[in-house]
């Protein structure tokens, strides 16, 4: 187990102080780029099949191993964690450093995991993950077939005390994450009830709404296949459809009331307004798909 200064000095080659967050109950802060775009398995079983998104100038690329699959939207709430204390301080005036520290408590209890063998057994596994999925990608790259390869964790490492119990984490963020979440502008703050959606379709749909519609009372709207191709998922867009139908019937996202309607080119399109607690508003369920 290499020691905490050599993983600081390993990374690009340059000394890096390390960031212990402190901030406990503070609001939950994700990064606009990973709530618009697919960068991350949708399913809780084990994915490696490629993610190769591409849309006008955005072209992603994300790769995964076979001994852990790729990175799920499950394992993004490290993330989620990482920009919430890194904004957190920032806002204080306080010096952050992408070589962060934290006991696994701390994690599991801000993204809403229990404390628990079985717990701590899958934030390894979800940390794993993270650091073995490759990411390539033109967002916020200035050259036009310029690409930015990294993976979510550049490399972590666990600390043990002389009976082998967990004393705490260490990993080192990549700059192109750390970059976007130091600029406020790719910063949203989310909802803490997020991180009790159980469907990997509805997480990622709740960001998407987030980032998209915002607090706009007029909502806003998305062709259903637009939304598939968008969402890299590997299910069929008849079986994709039918998820998202279900989804508009439970209405299990925070903050924001999902329904159906036909657009002009007679397709239908999932509409999605703030939530207002309106009785009047239709539950949504609208046209069959």
């Amino acid at each position: 187990m290499t020691s905490s200064l050599s993983l600081r000095r390993i990374c690009d080659g340059r000394q890096m102080d390390l960031f212990r967050p402190v901030a406990r109950d503070i609001a939950a802060r994700d990064s606009r780029d990973l709530m618009s775009w697919p960068f991350f398995s949708l399913a809780k079983s084990r994915r490696v099949v490629p993610i190769d998104f591409h849309m006008g100038a955005v072209s992603i690329r994300v790769e995964a191993t076979p001994e852990h699959g790729m990175a799920t939207i499950w394992d993004a709430d490290i993330l989620i964690w990482a920009a919430s204390q890194i904004v957190e301080a920032r806002n204080h005036g306080l010096r952050t450093s992408r070589l962060m520290a934290a006991t696994p408590y701390e994690i599991l209890t801000f993204i809403g995991r229990t404390d628990s063998g079985l717990g701590y057994r899958r934030l390894k596994a979800a940390l794993d993950r993270l650091q073995s999925t490759t990411v390539a990608t033109s967002i916020r790259q200035p050259a036009e077939r310029r690409r930015h390869r990294f993976s979510w964790i550049n490399e972590w490492k666990e600390l043990l005390d002389d009976r082998r119990r967990s004393l705490g984490v260490e990993l080192i963020l990549p700059d192109w994450f750390y970059a976007g979440v130091m600029d406020d502008a790719l910063v949203l703050t989310i909802d803490r009830a997020y991180f009790d959606l159980k469907g990997g379709l509805e997480r990622w749909l709740y960001r998407l709404v987030r980032r998209h519609g915002g607090r706009q009372p007029g909502g806003w709207s998305f062709d259903l296949r637009h939304l598939h191709l968008k969402s890299a998922s590997l299910s069929p867009f008849k079986r994709f459809a039918f998820e998202v139908r279900a989804i508009v019937q439970r209405q299990p996202l925070p903050g924001y009331r999902l329904s159906f309607a036909v657009g002009s080119d007679g397709l239908p399109r999932l509409c999605f307004q703030p939530e207002d607690n309106d009785p009047r508003r239709p539950s949504g369920g609208g046209i069959r798909l």
